[in-house]
């Protein structure tokens, strides 16, 4: 159920005019997000009550962005290079240097909006500035007390502070917190960085260089509400399914439970009627509300019929009702309303005796956790509803169903909480509290021991504040389903009690708090150590037969993209074949985006030796793929016996970064998620890699029946052998094991490696599951990929409905393997891929005789498109596209 204002004010007049309603108020809210100026606050002399006068000369000012940041703003004035390219991060002043004086801004922005008649109020609101500011509205102060911490939202009421004219001018100085920490190589740099209540990366990690300027500024957005005497704020909506559901069939009731706040600004007591609607009810209250008051009221229940119940992503649909409250006074119009959209659905959580680890279910139904680890979406805070939407689709795509906001960064934004809504990804969200930072662990790169960092933040009631906003801000997402006191380590214990025991429970109340990130009552820690990875890449056997952490938070690494991908941010002198046995050193340019460590050397060697950057990023794609698929396979044969879930670290990068990614920073996927896509599949064949146990995985909530397997061998000159070919079947939420191919698959590949096409077939012959594994000789080596002739592949392309393209393979020889084919849409003057696109398979080979079809879907707007295909064996084609 997510929460958001919709008070434009020509689409509601219209709405209300046709149901026959019209408001005695004109309500609207819109943003300030165009035609901001600032400059460097030690630039100018004046105060803040002479520039905030419409008056005050502004003319040597210099565009701003907001919502942005100092470095935002900078970036789109070229007074600084693009951070995220080569090194130009390393050109760029940074904070910790140079002192917060440096990036200490005004930022002023001229607004028309008419003093309102009587009854009437004008709220100036924030929902993000980072680190502290002072606000001021035509010559006059607005916020009295001080306005600090990254993560509040604040509303100030400014009616009286509007011109008569309607010519306003809003000023804001900004500064930086006082803490901005040393970036001296450690993760959160020198650890000073969690003093603050804010994002802690910002001072570096091991994926990501420092933010020079911290984040400073009005990163998130402005806006400008009208509302009557009464303003409603924060509604919350509680729904309650009872029972085990399934997404079909008739539904027994749910229950929604309601509240609002009520701010009456007003000098006298109002009385009126706090109302609720969805699905064409409506419940309501009569309240009187005392005078220069604010407090949260509750509505009697509301039962829902035979509810659209709203499911994660593979489940079920993502059903979402739209549902409003509103306050009218008594004897006049409605005073101020919320629209939100409501998803029916319960998260319960219970103790698995086996695992000993905590089961995630939705709705009553058990589902087995294939998550990702999430940091922000832009590491300058460069959001935007679309680039969310596209990200949180990718995830989707890769059939995953949760997402964990990691400890190290902040609550999502509402945008954010909407695409996983739309998508179906479960949310499990930490608040601001990191290992590496607050002292878990000695650091010889900290400032501060660990007894002085385990106090961080210094303001601990503001901690306290911001979670509760933060809290009232998302809870009424349904994707939102689990809350975390922070990564790898609890707040202290004053933060921690009050937190749990208080603030969840008022707040929210009806998901689960764990304490920390990898905590026993998440993930009972048998094993010792942290109580996550392994990170970087394994053996593919370690997935399958070493058993790690029930619950695993965090297990994976690398990432890196193909040559397209990584020209985009290393120059071309530096585009070269990264270390690789050589002897030589890193180059500085791969180091610096964070290549050192990923450990794709002794990987890619048996595919033979790069020959060059381009070869080299092939490779690195048949490693990727292999990775990430063998990693969800491996946990999923173990499903419900060692694991209850478990959450890639990490899937995307907010900046160019080379490890832990299924797609890069600009948005093009790599082969890591598609051979996720291919592991993560709610119904899978697969075959282990230590016995060649051929197994079945079915995580869905009925039995799959009537399934055809058909499983082929091939030989790398495309000689096939057919395995078997029998139904089969599958009880839910379950694992088989069928057959083992292992002796086959050992004699036909032992000089120069084999193939092996699993197929799972329903009664219609459509393919429910489709996977292809390509396997070394006897001596690891992938020899007989070497000598693989050209491939003889005839594509179509042809545009579908919409933006939708389906592109079809087919493999014309009688024996070779067209092997490991990337499609992609293309600009076809400059030949660039098209960002984002989102294609339902990738990576795919295609066996003798046979045709594949990949479908494929992007906003390409008016640029000329083409198909580009390329693979192991098929030199780079490009084709129109009928």
């Amino acid at each position: 159920m997510y929460s958001f204002k919709q008070k434009i004010k020509l689409a509601l007049t219209a709405c209300l005019l046709s149901t026959g309603i019209l408001p005695a108020i004109a309500q609207q809210s819109y943003e300030l997000n165009q035609g901001w100026k600032c400059t460097k606050a030690n630039t100018v002399q004046a105060s803040g009550t002479q520039i905030s006068s419409p008056q005050f000369d502004l003319s040597a000012w210099k565009p701003a962005v907001v919502p942005g940041t100092v470095l935002t703003t900078q970036l789109a004035n070229k007074e600084i290079p693009d951070p995220f390219y080569g090194l130009n991060n390393e050109k760029i002043p940074d904070i910790y240097h140079v002192g917060k004086e440096y990036y200490t801004y005004w930022f002023v922005k001229d607004f028309e909006e008419k003093k309102p008649a009587s009854g009437e109020k004008v709220w100036l609101k924030f929902r993000g500035i980072n680190y502290s500011c002072e606000i001021f509205v035509n010559g006059q102060k607005v916020n009295k007390e001080p306005f600090e911490g990254m993560f509040l939202r604040k509303a100030f009421d400014i009616t009286n502070l509007l011109a008569s004219n309607g010519k306003n001018r809003l000023a804001v100085i900004v500064y930086p917190s006082n803490s901005p920490g040393n970036p001296n190589g450690g993760q959160g740099g020198d650890g000073t960085i969690a003093k603050n209540v804010a994002i802690q990366y910002t001072a570096g990690w091991d994926w990501i260089r420092p933010i020079r300027d911290r984040n400073t500024g009005i990163w998130d957005k402005v806006q400008i509400e009208k509302t009557g005497l009464v303003n409603l704020k924060d509604p919350h909506v509680i729904t309650l399914v009872s029972g085990v559901r399934t997404p079909e069939g008739l539904q027994q009731p749910a229950i929604v439970k309601t509240t609002a706040e009520l701010e009456n600004t007003s000098d006298s007591p109002v009385s009126g009627v706090l109302s609720f609607k969805l699905n064409g009810q409506t419940v309501s209250e009569k309240l009187t509300l005392p005078a220069k008051s604010s407090k949260t009221y509750k509505i009697k229940d509301l039962i829902v019929n035979n509810p659209k119940l709203w499911w994660p992503a593979g489940y079920g649909p993502q059903n979402l009702y739209d549902a409003e409250f509103s306050f009218t006074p008594n004897g006049q119009k409605v005073s101020d309303f919320e629209k939100l959209q409501v998803g029916i659905r319960e998260i319960q959580t219970s103790w698995n005796t086996t695992t000993q680890s905590r089961q995630i279910a939705v709705n009553g139904q058990k589902i087995f956790i294939k998550g990702g680890n999430w940091i922000i979406s832009d590491a300058m805070l460069r959001f935007s509803k679309e680039r969310y939407d596209a990200e949180i689709r990718y995830h989707r795509d890769m059939n995953l169903n949760l997402i964990r906001i990691w400890g190290g960064a902040l609550v999502e934004r509402p945008e954010f909480y909407e695409a996983c809504d739309k998508y179906g990804l479960l949310v499990f969200q930490d608040f601001w509290m990191s290992g590496d930072c607050n002292g878990r662990w000695i650091d010889p790169m900290k400032k501060e021991d660990q007894w002085t960092r385990r106090k961080y933040p210094d303001n601990h009631p503001l901690f306290l504040e911001s979670a509760a906003d933060m809290i009232k801000m998302v809870r009424n997402f349904p994707s939102l389903a689990m809350w975390c006191g922070g990564n790898e380590i609890t707040p202290p214990e004053d933060i921690l009690v009050p937190l749990r025991d208080k603030i969840l429970p008022e707040l929210d109340g009806t998901r689960w708090f764990v304490d920390y990130s990898n905590s026993d009552a998440m993930s009972y820690n048998f094993l010792g150590g942290n109580g996550d990875g392994p990170y970087g890449i394994q053996p593919l056997e370690v997935f399958w037969q070493q058993r790690t952490f029930p619950f695993n938070s965090e297990v994976g690494s690398v990432g890196t993209g193909d040559y397209e991908s990584l020209k985009r941010f290393i120059p071309e002198e530096n585009l070269k074949v990264p270390y690789h046995n050589t002897g030589t050193k890193p180059d500085t340019v791969w180091t610096y985006h964070t290549y050192t460590g990923v450990g794709y050397n002794q990987f890619i060697d048996p595919y033979g030796k790069p020959k060059d950057i381009k070869d080299f990023g092939l490779k690195a794609q048949l490693v990727n793929y292999d990775q990430y698929r063998g990693l969800m396979e491996g946990f999923s044969a173990h499903q419900w016996d060692w694991y209850t879930g478990v959450i890639i670290w990490k899937t995307q990068n907010p900046w160019t970064a080379m490890r832990g990614q299924m797609y890069d920073y600009y948005l093009d996927p790599n082969a890591c998620l598609y051979g996720l896509r291919s592991g993560s599949e709610l119904v899978h064949i697969m075959a282990n890699p230590i016995d060649g146990m051929l197994m079945m995985v079915n995580n869905n909530f009925t039995a799959k029946r009537n399934l055809m397997l058909v499983a082929t061998a091939y030989d790398t000159k495309g000689n096939s052998k057919l395995i078997t070919k029998v139904f089969t079947y599958i009880e839910a939420t379950s694992i088989k094991k069928i057959l083992s191919v292992k002796n086959i698959l050992d004699e036909l590949g032992a000089k120069d490696g084999s193939f092996l096409s699993l197929q799972l077939l329903d009664e219609n012959q459509k393919i429910v599951s489709d996977n292809f594994y390509w396997y070394p000789n006897t001596e690891g080596k992938y020899s007989g990929l070497q000598t693989m002739p050209t491939a003889n592949v005839e594509v179509v392309a042809k545009r579908l409905s919409g933006d939708k393209i389906e592109v079809s393979l087919t493999n014309k020889d009688e024996k070779t393997i067209a092997f490991f084919n990337r499609v992609s849409l293309v600009n076809s003057q400059s030949k660039e891929r098209i960002l984002p696109t989102f294609y339902d398979d990738n990576y795919v080979s295609i066996t003798p005789k046979t045709t594949k079809k990949v479908v494929l879907e992007a906003k390409a707007g008016t640029q000329p498109t083409q198909i580009s295909i390329e693979g192991w064996n098929l030199p780079i084609r490009y084709i129109d596209i009928k």
